[in-house]
């Protein structure tokens, strides 16, 4: 995986016809597609920076009026993906980084970021799903990583006015991570 992208709209069919047209328009594998809290649909894309940019245009031409926000990450860090499919193991935390954000775009922008910013494990990026349309990340590392990846993300310009509240807990209650 290259690179990814990703629309959000405010309109569950809409979402469907968008995502039909993202799959359609380029050679690219489907990440994660549904609907999410308020009422709105998203679609993830990977592949080669160009069928994902060609993709997710075929899908932003399609949402007009509803398109909540769209991205295109051309190098994105091979561990957003999985984390956003929820595959990472808690184990070992010496520290457990929470990031709050109000839309599911900055989400993945801020996981991206925090991966590449400091040697830290992505765990899970949940786009939406029962959250009223904020989603979340969980990471972990040392927790000098983990500050300053979430420090990083909170500095991006992608997530400017879209991150919520960010914490970093300093090893985690073992009972905390079973609910990880």
């Amino acid at each position: 995986m290259n690179a990814l992208g990703m629309n959000e709209v405010m309109s569950i069919p809409t979402g469907f016809l968008v995502c039909d047209a993202m799959l359609k328009a380029a050679d690219v594998t489907l990440i994660s597609s549904g609907c999410v809290c308020a009422g709105k649909y998203y679609t993830v894309v990977s592949g080669e920076v160009a069928a994902v940019r060609a993709a997710v245009e075929a899908g932003r031409e399609l949402a007009s009026g509803v398109l909540v926000d769209s991205l295109v990450i051309p190098s994105v860090d091979p561990s957003v993906g999985p984390a956003i499919m929820a595959c990472a193991e808690a184990e070992d935390m010496r520290a457990l980084g929470i990031m709050e954000t109000y839309s599911l775009c900055a989400a993945i922008y801020a996981a991206d970021a925090a991966a590449k910013a400091a040697e830290i494990r992505l765990l899970e990026v949940r786009l939406g799903r029962g959250l009223g349309g904020k989603s979340f990340v969980l990471l972990t590392g040392e927790v000098a990583a983990v500050t300053a990846a979430v420090e990083a993300a909170e500095a991006l310009e992608e997530t400017k006015g879209l991150m919520g509240k960010s914490v970093v807990i300093p090893a985690p209650h073992k009972d905390l991570l079973r609910f990880v």
